[in-house]
Formats: C-alpha cells, sequence, structure tokens
C-alpha cells in the first residue's frame, strides 16, 4: 500500500460527509447481533482515528493499526485531545503481529480493497484469523467489481471545500483485479490567498464475492452473514459495497 502522505492530510476534510457515529452504531449492531464480545476490538486500516474513537465511546478496548505513520499521527493527536485510551500501532496489514487475541476485528471503508494484490488480501485474512479468538468475528466492508467498473472507473470527481480544491482522477484497468488507479491534487488556500499545490496517487482492488469466499474459508473464517452496505439487507447485483461478518472457526 501506498504512503498517503498528501491524502492523510486531507482526510478528514474529504470524509466530512461519513457520520462516523452512525457507522459505530451500524458496527456495534453487527457485533450484537452476531454474538460479539464487547472488549478487545481491532480497528485494521483505522486511518485517522475516527471510528476507533466512536467504537471506544461504545465500551470497546481499542487497537487501532493502520501502515501510515501520518494517518496515525493524526489519530494520535485527535485521541490525546479527546482523552481517549486506544492503543495505535504502525503495522501492515500483511504482516499483522498482536500481543494476544482480539474478540472482535473491523475493517471500514474499502480498507481491504487498497492492498495490492489477492495474494495481500489472503495474508491479511490469515493474520487476522491468527489473532481472533476461538467464535471471535472479522466484520468488514468492501467494494465490489460493479462500484469500480461503473462508480470509479476512468471517472474525475472535484471537492471544492471553503480551504481546499481537490481534482480525483480514476484511471479503471479492466483486468481480473479490477484496479482503479487514483490520482489526487489538492490545492490549499494559505492565509495570504496563495495556493499550495499538493500530489498523492494509490490504487483499489475488487474481486467476485466467490473469490472473497474462497479465502476467507482457506483463511479460518466463517462467513455468519453478507449485506448490502449499511444495513441488514441482501446484497444486490448493483451493491457498490459488501459487508462481510465473518466467524473464526
Amino acid at each position: 500500500m501506498a504512503g498517503y502522505k498528501s491524502f492523510s492530510y486531507f482526510y478528514d476534510l474529504l470524509t466530512e460527509n461519513i457520520s462516523y457515529k452512525k457507522r459505530a452504531e451500524y458496527f456495534d449492531e453487527l457485533i450484537k447481533r452476531h454474538g460479539g464480545k464487547k472488549n478487545i476490538l481491532l480497528d485494521l486500516a483505522c486511518g485517522t482515528g475516527s471510528l476507533s474513537e466512536e467504537m471506544s465511546r461504545r465500551g470497546y478496548d481499542v487497537i487501532g493499526v493502520d501502515n501510515s505513520e501520518d494517518m496515525l499521527n493524526t489519530a494520535i493527536e485527535k485521541k490525546i485531545e479527546n482523552g481517549l485510551d486506544i492503543q495505535y500501532l504502525c503495522q501492515d496489514m500483511t504482516q499483522l503481529d498482536m500481543f494476544g487475541t482480539i474478540d472482535v476485528t473491523i475493517c471500514a471503508l474499502d480498507g481491504i480493497n487498497h492492498l495490492l494484490n489477492i495474494s495481500d488480501i489472503e495474508r491479511t485474512f490469515k493474520r487476522v484469523s491468527l489473532f481472533c479468538e476461538p467464535e471471535g468475528l472479522f466484520i468488514f466492508d468492501i467494494n465490489t467489481p460493479y462500484k469500480h467498473k461503473n462508480i470509479l472507473g476512468n471517472n474525475t470527481f472535484v471537492y471544492d471545500m471553503e480551504t481546499v480544491f481537490c481534482i480525483w482522477q480514476n484511471t479503471y484497468n479492466g483486468n481480473d483485479d479490477n484496479r482503479v488507479d487514483m490520482s489526487l491534487t489538492f490545492f490549499e488556500k494559505l492565509k495570504n490567498g496563495m495556493y499550495e499545490r499538493y500530489e498523492d496517487e494509490f490504487s483499489e482492488i475488487a474481486f467476485e464475492e466467490d473469490i472473497i469466499d474462497e479465502l476467507l474459508r482457506k483463511s479460518g473464517l466463517k462467513i455468519a452473514a453478507k449485506y448490502d452496505y449499511d444495513s441488514f439487507d441482501p446484497p444486490k447485483k448493483d451493491s457498490e459495497k459488501l459487508v462481510y461478518v465473518t466467524r473464526k472457526v
């Protein structure tokens, strides 16, 4: 995965439209419905820690893991400011190494799609399974090939905010991994009225359900449920994201 240096700087601005409180309520309900413990929770690919904080407020003992030091620096600043007891670790998901077992692992906002290839996805699933308590839960959302082909595709998105202007350009490769290469250009307005330019780029991949299902099975994770994104409805042909609830066998 990329370092996300510029992206991490502007990440919270770009995700202002996301209600992390509602996302945490949704994950909390998923955990309750599927018999998970309100104990140690791992937030995989935690980014700047917004979801980690909301899960901590709901009584979970949260560990946040991300491989971007820049993202984690922001997360640590926020947890100190908010007085929350969250442990953050800088680790690659494919080489996850915990001090003990985890009751619930979550991975939100297409963190799995940011892995580089199918082997990295399998390695990540196996590392999560290794540190998962027996009958523990692994819950994640994931972009579908439909979204990569039809929504992200070869499209360009523009974000015009008060202090930042962002141009987000996608290139869809059409191969089996449905990779979308993303190029971001940021223009930050300075106090003197001038603009400072930043650039970043990364990629996301997406595989069909049956491939993800098989990787989970090989990793010792049984699928308890699959939902359309942010709902308790079954997946549809045009679902842009799926939510997997899996349990350690």
